[in-house]
């Protein structure tokens, strides 16, 4: 076990929350780190249920005050685990006061604030990470190392998708994420954010954009009103309150990319039966590779420079010790989770802190994503290519 500690406050207790604390108490157990994480103090607004969650989670404290957390001395590490609108003012202090900063994405609503955390955290000289996590399946590291030795060649188109389907029903509460002012846009940011990030790594950066976007559905039920569970008064069939939707169901993008290559991304939640499918192709002049994050320990690929009798897409099962990260797990063949991801994500990010050392996808990479999504949406809105 490691003698240094770094003591952690998490900001966020929800679904995110949760799966970071699982990476924060997880990390050193599996990967021989230089810092110990100390799971210090639990940030939430609800005292009960924020207590339930640090007793659960292993939080030694809890606060609902963010910013005395984040001003104490004792803290080393402010991890950001809330809805995107409220990043930007909690990273800036966060740099301001000297902290390493572990950051959910989206990493801003828009452009103009991403570039507000990156400066900030440049001028502060602090390390920073937008958990972009599935950079860190080792299948997609695989096909990075394959991309990278050139044996994909010439890479000529990247294919993305990353569709779900759990907003379909019309009933479906209007939550934070349906509202601009929270969430920045729909898809477009939750779920395209992925997929640009993913690209941006894979195969380089993008030149220019043109997309469209719609909202199917454009009124949904206020929280707490959802049919069936509200009561206005006396009496049945009192009509539900709904507020409108503010952001894009789906998303569409065609890209070029600054190397030459081509790229098309889609962002729905309104893929009928696809849950978290997480998808792209990449192909080059000497191979091709394609992934799903449903089959996230499983990665395709085509060597294009053998004989044409013997090529073929073959599925490599990516669970060997020599594969990233998969030494610190289980024998081959034994599968890992989406929860590993994160775990690796602390791993490194501990690692680049003890170090001083730059990790990515870091805060400019972030900011870079957000300028491709932001210039989708002028594109949307004006039905014209927009140059980055």
């Amino acid at each position: 076990m490691a003698a240094k500690k770094l003591n952690v406050a998490l900001i966020g207790t929800k679904f995110m929350g949760k799966a970071h604390s699982h990476a924060w108490s997880s990390a050193a157990k599996f990967f021989d780190l230089p810092a110990e994480p100390v799971l210090k103090v639990a940030v939430g607004r609800d005292k009960p249920s924020l207590d339930e969650f640090a007793s659960r989670w292993g939080w030694q404290e809890t606060a609902t005050d963010w910013k005395s957390v984040i001003a104490r001395p004792d803290i080393d590490i402010v991890d950001i685990a809330t809805p995107t609108a409220l990043h930007c003012e909690m990273a800036i202090a966060a740099a301001g006061a000297g902290k390493q900063i572990f950051c959910e994405k989206p990493l801003a609503l828009d452009a103009a604030q991403a570039e507000r955390m990156a400066q900030a955290v440049r001028t502060a000289g602090v390390t920073s990470y937008v958990n972009h996590n599935y950079r860190r399946v080792p299948a997609v590291m695989y096909a990075k190392h394959l991309i990278d030795t050139g044996r994909l060649g010439r890479i000529f188109h990247w294919r993305g998708a990353y569709l779900q389907s759990w907003i379909i029903d019309p009933e479906f509460p209007l939550t934070w994420h349906l509202q601009a002012e929270h969430a920045g846009a729909g898809p477009l940011w939750d779920l395209g954010s992925h997929s640009v990030d993913l690209a941006r790594f894979l195969v380089g950066e993008i030149a220019s954009v043109q997309a469209l976007t719609t909202t199917f559905i454009k009124e949904r039920p206020l929280p707490g009103a959802e049919a069936g569970t509200f009561k206005a008064g006396a009496g049945s069939g009192a009509a539900v309150p709904r507020g409108p939707v503010t952001v894009e169901d789906a998303a569409i993008m065609a890209v070029t990319f600054e190397n030459g290559a081509l790229g098309s991304f889609e962002s729905t939640r309104f893929a009928t039966g696809r849950k978290n499918s997480n998808l792209f192709e990449i192909y080059g002049d000497k191979g091709a590779v394609a992934f799903n994050l449903e089959r996230m320990n499983e990665l395709e690929f085509l060597d294009a420079t053998l004989p044409s009798l013997e090529q073929g897409f073959r599925t490599v099962l990516v669970t060997e010790a020599e594969h990233p990260y998969l030494a610190a797990w289980w024998p081959p063949g034994h599968v890992i989770g989406y929860e590993h991801t994160f775990t690796h994500a602390v791993a490194d990010f501990v690692k680049a802190v003890v170090a001083k050392q730059p990790i990515h996808p870091n805060f400019d990479d972030g900011a870079a994503t957000i300028r491709v999504l932001e210039a989708a949406k002028r594109s949307a809105a004006a039905g014209a290519i927009q140059q980055l």
